[in-house]
């Protein structure tokens, strides 16, 4: 960008410096009003959002997809604090996002202004970095501090807080010229030192069941077909956790899909915590080592050594000791690639033939013992039978999102990646309900031209209805599926597990979820038939325009989490 010729407002200067990070869409809905009448003026897109938590969420969405940073803005006040959610989100899941969020004049601070509140100390909690705005002149240095700071190392969401007065008023051009785009991430790609890497492609070459488990970490890098290429050549069976579903073709020989909690009564998982359980080496790449993606830390067994690839030096050591290989998780495998190139690989080469007989084994005793719900003709429909329908219309080019809880289990135990780097989006930073329709139309901002479906439950669905008219007025068109079982599914599982019983809130009244699409402007269907699944799928991913299919599903239906393997195994 050129310097300014002329005197601007700092709103306008802050639309200049987004345009020059790249930034073509603000997730906002009018405010602050100064700052996105510049934005639109200069061409930036705005897409006016019905509610924050979901305003913040679809930035959330759009970064996961665009390799951008996403920009999300808000009024101060009860505004500012719905925003809370989806930055603990995405600080949680290493998301950047920038917030851009009105605060009270600056003569007016301290003294009770209309929706005044200390916006400080409220997103300190959330996000990695805070400031408050208080001299004209410094704009451009806080707009790029901000964005460096969501795309640096860890990402994450950073929020820059701006008086309503100080966006009125004029500056003159700076005195230094500013080119740096900032918007695109990760910003820097750090790498291990090379003894580093040496030492830990002795390991590999050395070790006599090595595994990969690949975490979000690889989709933040796009660092899936570095991985792609160490697990063809080095024959490691990668298996990923929820987040990481689709750092690898799981089509590929050496895939073993998802791990995790996922190990109940007709799970691949069952089969394939074999490969951990007898693993004298652990990769963990861009993995949290979390509690849901090791369940509950049980699945790394002790006498293992672990490599632990990770752009968070404090997330290497914190639940396995492990050789740190702090970095990108891009330029550090390529660099134990190189590395094991040198090396003699011939003992990984003399296991690879067992080795993919055993995970295809894996694979199709799991088919076969989820046949009876994947391909069952009963009514109310299974969910495992929605994503065997569903599995047979994707291409590597569909993103699937799907809501927290139930959902996200049915998509990464009952979906397959068809490339490396397909992509499945789901909030498992927090797992707050209600974030799979906002994180798609995200994920539909991003990439216009490619097909994004939404999977749903009717409790999470009913915190995201109104961002229907969101999806229909942006022109934004996404398949979504809502699967309606009529309860709180997780809840009422869980607590039976735990106390034999469950609260009255695990129950809903019966909504039709099609006529408040149709409300919407939205076209939908409503079937209780399996039979009429595939035709309804096909056309939801083949038209231009969004669809909703709502299935009435089988309420008595659990992914096959460790939570309830004990019950199931009885049943």
């Amino acid at each position: 960008m050129t310097m300014a010729t002329d005197h601007t407002t700092v709103a306008e200067r802050i639309a200049l410096s987004l345009k020059r990070h790249d930034v073509t869409h603000i997730f906002a809905q009018s405010l602050p009003s100064a700052v996105i009448l510049a934005a639109e003026a200069i061409g930036i897109r705005q897409i006016a959002y019905r509610q924050e938590n979901m305003g913040g969420t679809m930035a959330d969405g759009y970064a996961r997809l665009s390799g951008k940073v996403g920009v999300v803005a808000a009024q101060n006040g009860p505004a500012a604090t719905l925003l809370v959610p989806p930055l603990a989100e995405a600080l949680k899941a290493s998301v950047p996002v920038v917030a851009l969020v009105q605060d009270v004049e600056r003569d007016q601070a301290d003294r009770n202004a209309f929706q005044e509140l200390d916006h400080l100390i409220l997103f300190q909690s959330c996000t990695k970095w805070v400031r408050k705005v208080l001299v004209a002149e410094r704009i451009d240095d806080y707009v790029d501090a901000a964005f460096t700071a969501a795309a640096s190392g860890r990402p994450g969401p950073a929020a820059l807080l701006l008086p309503a007065d100080l966006l009125r008023e004029q500056i003159a051009p700076s005195l230094f010229r500013r080119d740096a785009v900032l918007g695109h991430w990760p910003l820097d790609r750090l790498r291990p030192r090379d003894s580093d890497i040496e030492r830990a492609a002795s390991m590999i070459a050395a070790a006599q069941a090595p595994i990969v488990i690949a975490g979000g970490g690889v989709h933040a890098s796009h660092a899936a077909g570095e991985l792609s290429g160490l697990q063809d050549e080095a024959s490691l069976p990668v298996l990923t956790t929820n987040m990481g579903k689709g750092a690898v073709d799981e089509y590929h020989p050496l895939s073993a899909g998802v791990l995790g909690a996922l190990v109940g009564p007709r799970s691949l998982g069952r089969h394939t915590l074999a490969l951990v359980e007898e693993a004298d080496l652990v990769i963990l790449v861009g993995t949290r080592t979390n509690q849901n993606g090791t369940d509950s830390w049980r699945q790394v067994p002790r006498s293992a050594s672990v490599i632990h690839i990770d752009v968070d030096p404090t997330e290497i050591g914190r639940n396995y000791e492990a050789v740190r290989l702090a970095g990108d998780a891009a330029e550090t495998i390529g660099a134990l690639r190189s590395a094991l190139a040198r090396g003699d690989l011939s003992y990984r080469a003399s296991q690879r033939d067992r080795l993919t007989a055993r995970i295809a084994g894996f694979w199709r005793a799991f088919d076969i013992e989820r046949q009876s719900v994947a391909r069952s003709e009963k009514s109310p429909i299974r969910p495992e039978r929605v994503m065997s329908d569903l599995q047979h219309v994707l291409t590597a080019d569909t993103t699937i999102v799907s809501d927290a809880s139930y959902s996200s289990m049915w998509m990464a135990g009952q979906l397959r990646a068809l490339s490396p780097g397909m992509r499945f989006l789901s909030p498992r930073g927090l797992a707050g309900l209600g974030w799979g329709l906002p994180l798609a139309l995200g994920a539909k901002a991003a990439k216009p031209d490619k097909p994004v479906v939404a999977i749903v439950g009717d409790g999470g669905f009913a915190h995201s209805w109104a961002e229907l008219e969101t999806m229909v007025r942006s022109k934004l068109p996404v398949l979504i599926i809502v699967l309606n079982n009529g309860i709180l599914g997780f809840q009422r599982d869980a607590e039976t597990v735990k106390f034999g019983t469950f609260t009255t809130a695990c129950s809903f009244a019966d909504v039709d979820h099609r006529r408040i699409a149709e409300a919407c402007g939205c076209p939908a269907v409503r079937i209780s038939d399996p039979a009429d699944l595939p035709r309804y799928l096909k056309r939801g991913l083949a038209e231009e325009g969004p669809l909703l299919i709502e299935v009435i599903t089988e309420a008595a239906a659990h992914p096959p989490l460790s939570l309830f393997a004990a019950m199931d195994q009885v049943a």
